[in-house]
């Protein structure tokens, strides 16, 4: 990198914090990392610089199918030419196939779609829905939680420093510690409309809950006559190595959110996949509860492709396979630098890295971005670094990023005791 293109990406860096984000700018100098994308193809991300970077962040779960998958993108274009966008009055036909071809894809009889455009609206919907359809108010939600930013998302949600600068959020929120059924039923009666969970927890850390919680849940919310959201908005579309993550247990929630990857990488999704007792709101008024540009033609067509491609691609399969290798792989470094590395965890390709200081998180995912290596961490637990690569990443891709990983960890082991100390 010459001098010209180190102030360009200052200057850029500049530029974010003077009309965006200061304190995030900030961030971005403390850590190196003053890269600007430009391109991307597969599971490698390219700057201006023409530098190529591994994604193993993945855009959170967004770049499932790779970046710039050339179905997705010719899928695009096709409707692009066409109509991109719906007059709101007539029926819009890629929306109707998107959703008759959730209902074939999903488990169980979920029947009816709502669409919108982020994880973050399809829970708010949820929410809403689960409400209106049982006419009661309360909510169960788990501790170290994540079901987005907006006001009632975040109401649901599992992390105080979030929710405290917004306070009073929505009331009849009651949070219980993940994984634990009998929190659940110490506090589940005819008040509530809903519990909502992930089927593993996200930004909480990468948990995985034990094999018989879900399949619990779904009895007391069957006896209780409340309804179970399953909150799939990073778990879905194969990442875990099914296409939606709550088959693993054989549970049908009666609400199922999606977004992320359900838009290819390419334009902004969400939706809400619901049982037909879900949709009562919509009995007596079918306009309850819209959205001008969910369900907008583009991405409707964008979407039905992503689905086409990883089912055709067996994405799901493959994270599978993919995922024991890299579990593999990252247990036997954890082994390796225990000092450095407390456990790995995860499911087919959604894995956490849980380090024994946010100190130790910080310096690796900066050392990793200097072996061009995409990662970051969980947002409620800062102790873990997450590993999401796209599903279409090479097994050979893997096995650079464990030697990357690799020798990151050896330049941070001569410093580990400046980075564990209090």
């Amino acid at each position: 990198m010459n001098r010209t293109d180190a102030d360009n990406r200052q200057a850029l860096t500049e530029r974010f914090g003077s009309a965006i984000n200061p304190a995030l700018a900030r961030v971005f100098r403390f850590m190196g990392i003053e890269a600007v994308e430009s391109t991307g193809s597969g599971a490698v991300l390219v700057d201006e610089d023409g530098t190529e970077y591994i994604d193993c962040a993945g855009g959170y779960g967004v770049f499932s199918q790779g970046y710039r998958h050339p179905r997705i993108i010719a899928a695009a274009h096709r409707q692009l030419d066409s109509l991109p966008m719906s007059s709101r009055v007539l029926l819009n036909r890629p929306m109707i196939e998107l959703a008759e071809r959730l209902r074939e894809l999903t488990p169980g009889d979920l029947q009816y779609s709502f669409f919108c455009n982020s994880g973050a609206e399809a829970v708010e919907a949820a929410v809403k829905f689960s409400r209106a359809a049982t006419g009661r108010s309360r909510i169960i939600s788990t501790l170290g939680a994540f079901h987005g930013k907006t006001l009632g998302a975040l109401s649901v949600s599992g992390r105080d420093a979030y929710q405290k600068p917004f306070l009073p959020l929505l009331p009849d929120v009651v949070r219980v510690p993940f994984g634990d059924v009998r929190a659940v039923a110490e506090v589940l009666d005819s008040s509530v409309a809903a519990v909502i969970v992930e089927p593993i927890q996200g930004e909480g850390g990468i948990i995985l809950p034990p094999d018989d919680y879900l399949p619990r849940l779904r009895e007391l919310c069957d006896a209780s006559g409340s309804m179970l959201i399953a909150d799939e908005v990073q778990t879905g579309i194969g990442r875990t190595g099914r296409l939606f993550a709550i088959e693993h247990s054989g549970v049908i929630p009666d609400l199922l959110c999606l977004a992320k990857a359900l838009g290819g990488g390419v334009v902004p999704i969400g939706a809400v996949v619901g049982r037909s007792a879900a949709w009562k709101l919509f009995e007596d008024r079918p306009l309850m509860h819209t959205s001008t540009f969910g369900g907008n033609p583009l991405a409707c067509a964008v979407a039905l492709e992503a689905l086409a491609v990883t089912v055709q691609e067996k994405l799901p399969e493959r994270a599978q396979l993919l995922g024991d290798q890299f579990l593999a792989g990252l247990r036997a470094l954890s082994q390796r630098y225990p000092k450095l590395i407390s456990e790995v965890r995860g499911r087919g390709l959604m894995i956490g890295v849980e380090v024994p200081a946010p100190g130790v998180g910080g310096a690796l995912i900066a050392e990793l971005f200097r072996r061009q290596v995409l990662a970051v961490y969980t947002l409620n637990n800062e102790r873990v670094i997450r590993l999401m690569p796209p599903l279409v990443i090479t097994s050979e891709q893997l096995d650079t990023v464990l030697q990357r990983l690799g020798a990151a960890l050896a330049q941070l082991y001569e410093v580990a005791d400046d980075l564990l100390a209090p």
